[in-house]
């Protein structure tokens, strides 16, 4: 990637700092804009960090990470929309670790309440809270917060740019500003006289930005329209740079061996039969853990496997029926949270209700991105700079401060592609690793690549988790639903590490999915009970309302059938009392799988509906009796986003998180034994394959007033819907993940 400073010393960058979280209140500490990354020359003003015009045309510097959800291009489509130029010429590059890139939605999501029914107060007062994610430097990628982030930020960087090229034009013509036009990269004159912004840029750079409002939706020409991805021809061709695609001059690669047992050191190790391996350069100690690098990737593996080393021993239970043990125990103390007690869940219920009592249990999960952890770290003893696939480029450069001593600004983050993230690369146990190889080979760049055993045995694991549910039900009705859900706090130990900050308080992210779902149900409480911290756990695609999702939904499933009622309509009737675009994703799945509350001989449909991240989402899925086994044949969702920036780009998300969600639901488990994981690579871990996928049809609502997410909301809904089709079918109620332990699937 270009030195951004190299880039702003040839460019004008145009917008305005009210993009940068300016509000109508707080201290002037408080809405005063984050420093600009990208340093002025003389004669050049740099006055925003995401635009800027020079003779090469418009780049965008887009601080999300490209992980396969299109943010790069629904940004180009953001700026292009008020920029008047067509997205595929606006280039796009990762942004620098920097304050200024912060991710304000995500903070935003901090505050308590359910989401769906929050007032337009509440929705103000989050994304007031949002800004105060630039004091924390949380430049991430995550929560399916990408389009919240940046759509307004984006649109006013467009606006800016565009008034301010307009004014430069007008000064230079000697007209009004009012009578110039924009249209194709151009500033276009009543007389016919057309200048580009590339010839504009050099006089805009003396003028302060313009500000003006925001074009109405009447006139949007990319916003709400399928846009061509602007990394697609990259990715087809192959010139697309993933973390392990970097080469630097000079390179060496690295391997390395951890402790299978978390938090466990070493005692000893014995490297003499990998140190005259042809290719091995050097055998280094890291303390925990050991490493070999050497000419090649593959040659480091083989050296490294061979070192022989005495681990101490775990500290925490052995067993996966150990581990569930510690879980459950948590049901024997106070809740952490109570984030739902509507009615009154222990009075008597009416005679003649009927009690339904069911306990789910899942298990952890790894992430399993196709590219493996990877980071290239050159090390020169006062500065540092470090390539790398990663979710957080200012946690990847804070945590590398603390592990070197250099301060923050003589560390460098490189972005790069990420082959899969998930939630698993806002870690930065891999880039740390990379720099403590790169500390002990200073002045040589070093590619550090993980080993998939490595990976799959390293994670920061989805957590585990058991729910108690009862339920009871009295002439068709919903009466009572009273959900206990214990696991490990991913917000407690993932977002401790991520933020560096103790994490205390009752914890909403423990219980999301399970306690905001927008069902009346006139007696409905939900606890969350936090187990101690044992197997390291951290965010996972749509993290806890993976696993509340299956909870939440399954419970009212068997509720239904209790009841007597069809499924859809028994969810149906509960969504339409409490929040209509609810109701209408299930409508709307109804009549696209033509659902009819009955299924022929051999075959199984499934609903589920769960609300996270901002959006509703239901989907329906068939399955099939095929000689004995059960494959699944068919899915429809439909999912309300409020606003579908990029709708094609929904939908790709939506079969993604049907996908991954599936993938889970059938064959996902991470089990231990002795203290390690069992699973080693992808025979051990499986993933849906082509054949085995059903057919997808999505429908993108726009029904909700405010913008929900994309990337993680079709993950829930997946396992529920799966079980509820395996229940039509085969009358057996699936009450624990993964599928394939209970039931012969056809893959």
């Amino acid at each position: 990637m270009a030195s951004f400073k190299k880039i702003a010393r040839r460019s004008f960058l145009v917008g305005s700092a009210a993009i940068l979280g300016g509000v109508a209140f707080g201290t002037y500490k408080y809405h005063q804009p984050a420093p600009n990354p990208l340093e002025p020359a003389a004669g050049k003003a740099v006055l925003n960090p995401f635009v800027f015009v020079d003779q090469s045309g418009v780049t965008l510097i887009a601080p999300r990470a490209e992980m396969g959800q299109g943010v790069r291009t629904s940004w180009a489509a953001l700026i292009a929309e008020e920029l008047d130029i067509d997205p595929g010429k606006v280039t796009v590059l990762h942004g620098p670790a920097a304050k200024a890139y912060y991710n304000s939605a995500m903070m935003g999501e901090v505050l308590p309440g359910r989401g769906y029914n929050n007032s337009s107060f509440q929705h103000s007062l989050g994304q007031v809270v949002g800004h105060t994610a630039k004091f924390f430097d949380l430049q991430v990628t995550g929560g399916s917060s990408s389009m919240k982030d940046g759509f307004e930020r984006m649109r006013r960087a467009g606006a800016s740019a565009r008034e301010t090229l307009k004014e430069a034009a007008a000064q230079k013509l000697g007209v009004s500003r009012a009578l110039l036009e924009t249209k194709d990269g151009q500033v276009l004159a009543p007389d016919g006289v057309t200048l580009s912004y590339a010839e504009l840029a050099a006089d805009a750079a003396k003028i302060d930005a313009q500000e003006v409002e925001l074009r109405p939706a009447s006139q949007w020409k990319y916003i709400g329209k399928t846009v061509p991805r602007v990394d697609m021809v990259a990715k087809v061709t192959g010139t697309a740079g993933f973390g392990v695609d970097t080469r630097v001059e000079g390179m060496k690669f690295a391997a390395i061996k951890q402790s299978p047992y978390f938090g466990a050191g070493k005692r000893s190790f014995d490297a003499s039969a990998a140190q005259d391996m042809p290719g091995v350069e050097e055998v280094l100690d890291l303390g925990d853990a050991v490493a070999v690098v050497g000419s090649n990737t593959w040659l480091a593996q083989q050296a490294v496997d061979a070192i022989e080393v005495d681990w101490e021993a775990p500290s925490y239970p052995e067993t996966t029926d150990a581990i569930f043990a510690e879980i459950a125990q948590a049901f024997d103390v106070s809740p952490n949270s109570t984030m739902r007690d509507d009615g009154d869940v222990e009075a008597a219920l009416p005679e003649g209700a009927e009690v339904i009592e069911a306990e789910y249990q899942l298990p952890y999960l790894a992430h399993a991105t196709m590219e493996p952890m990877n980071a290239t770290a050159l090390c020169t003893g006062d500065a540092l700079q470090i390539w790398a696939p990663n979710q957080g480029p200012t946690v990847v450069q804070q945590a590398a401060a603390d592990l070197t001593g250099l301060s923050k600004d003589a560390i460098q983050v490189h972005t790069t592609y990420l082959g899969g993230g998930f939630g698993r690369r806002i870690e930065v146990d891999y880039t740390n690793r990379a720099v403590q190889i790169a500390q002990q080979m200073k002045g040589t760049p070093v590619q550090l690549t993980w080993s998939r055993e490595e990976d799959m045995s390293h994670d920061y694991f989805r957590p585990g988790a058991i729910a108690r549910y009862r339920a009871a039900v009295k002439d068709g009705q919903a009466v009572m639903v009273h959900g206990k859900i214990a696991a490990q706090s991913t917000t407690r130990e993932a977002a401790g590490r991520m933020l560096g900050l103790p994490m205390s308080g009752p914890d909403k992210g423990h219980v999301d999915a399970a306690f905001n779902q927008p069902l009346a149900i006139p007696n409905f409480r939900v606890e969350g009970y936090l187990a101690k911290p044992m197997i390291p756990v951290g965010f996972w695609r749509s993290v806890a309302a993976s696993f509340n999702g299956f909870f939440s939904d399954s419970i009212i499933d068997e509720m239904a059938h209790k009841a007597g009622r069809d499924p859809l309509e028994f969810r149906l009737e509960l969504a339409r009392a409490e929040w209509e675009p609810a109701a209408k994703v299930l409508e709307t799945v109804r009549e696209m799988s033509g659902w009819s509350g009955t299924t022929p001989d051999g075959i199984g449909r499934g609903v589920a509906m769960v609300y996270s991240f901002g959006t509703p989402v239901a989907q329906v899925i068939e399955v099939a009796d095929q000689d004995g086994q059960i494959r699944i044949t068919k899915a429809w969702i439909a999912a309300d986003l409020g606003l579908a920036v990029d709708p094609q780009n929904i939908e790709a998300q939506m079969f993604g998180g049907l996908a991954y969600g599936l993938s889970a639901a059938c064959f996902g488990e991470i089990t231990f034994d002795g203290g390690a994981v069992e699973q080693e690579n992808f025979p051990d871990y499986d993933a849906m394959r082509m054949p085995s996928m059903p057919q997808v049809e999505v429908a993108v609502l726009q029904n909700q007033k405010h913008m929900g997410g994309a990337g993680e909301p079709g993950t829930p809904p997946a396992a529920p819907a799966l079980a509820n089709a395996i229940f039509d079918l085969t009358g057996q109620r699936a009450r624990r993940l993964p599928f394939m332990h209970d039931f012969d699937l056809l893959i």
